[in-house]
């Protein structure tokens, strides 16, 4: 179990508050027992809590998004269930309050705590259809100690953000393209996709600084101030 101070400390080097750091062990420590069960090497983690996860994006990211290559969800609930009986016993209270399929997969809600402090994590598991590649990397952290997943192909993840981007068009996407740019991390250099994100982006009337904030540590709140423009150059580099 993380000690008290270790949260004060992280609260402090991250620049957050003390749920979000909560959250962030939670999830850590989730998925070190989760990807210890055999059902879980056919279940590839992605999203935006991979990516700051694994790959150390500053924003803070509240679900667990996974695809799977299984055509049923009795393993996947067979994997969180022996995954919630390893926090049980280490003194992490969890609660199942929902556990469903649905037509493209499974959704789960889970109540952790912890020290008087209950989080409430969704997963998600998407059964679609096509190949799926997984690749196991190693996640270092300041949590606990270091652990496997298996991850979504890079490249399939970054798809599959660019995707979300275009049909939610929430904050949080066009922030993890941004981070996409700066980190070199899209290597199919289409130019009629970084057209199509631009003309997005030119189109949306989000305020990104008051809904961004939350989920980034406050040396990062400058980057946000002026975001649309700051993205919008970046992506007329690659024009």
């Amino acid at each position: 179990m993380i000690s008290r101070t270790t949260i004060q400390q992280l609260t402090q080097r991250f620049q957050t508050d003390e749920n979000t750091i909560m959250r962030e062990y939670f999830q850590h420590i989730f998925l070190s027992y989760f990807y210890q069960t055999k059902e879980a090497a056919d279940i590839y983690f992605k999203g935006g809590t991979a990516l700051r996860l694994i790959y150390q994006s500053p924003r803070f990211s509240e679900d667990l998004d996974f695809s799977a290559t299984m055509h049923t969800i009795t393993p996947i609930e067979s994997a969180i269930l022996a995954t919630i009986e390893q926090l049980n016993k280490n003194g992490i209270t969890t609660e199942i309050e929902e556990s469903t399929p649905t037509i493209g997969g499974y959704i789960g809600i889970m109540r952790l705590g912890a020290y008087e402090t209950i989080i409430v994590m969704h997963l998600e598991v998407s059964l679609r259809k096509g190949k799926k590649i997984g690749e196991p990397v190693i996640v270092a952290n300041d949590y606990i100690p270091s652990y496997s997943v298996v991850q979504l192909n890079e490249e399939e993840l970054i798809k599959e953000k660019i995707t979300a981007l275009l049909t939610r068009k929430k904050p949080r996407d066009f922030y993890d393209f941004y981070f996409f740019l700066r980190h070199n991390m899209i290597h199919d250099k289409n130019r009629e996709m970084f057209e199509t994100v631009l003309h997005t982006l030119e189109k949306t009337d989000i305020r990104f600084d008051s809904e961004l904030k939350a989920y980034l540590p406050k040396s990062h709140w400058m980057i946000i101030r002026d975001f649309k423009q700051t993205l919008e150059r970046e992506i007329k580099r690659y024009l």
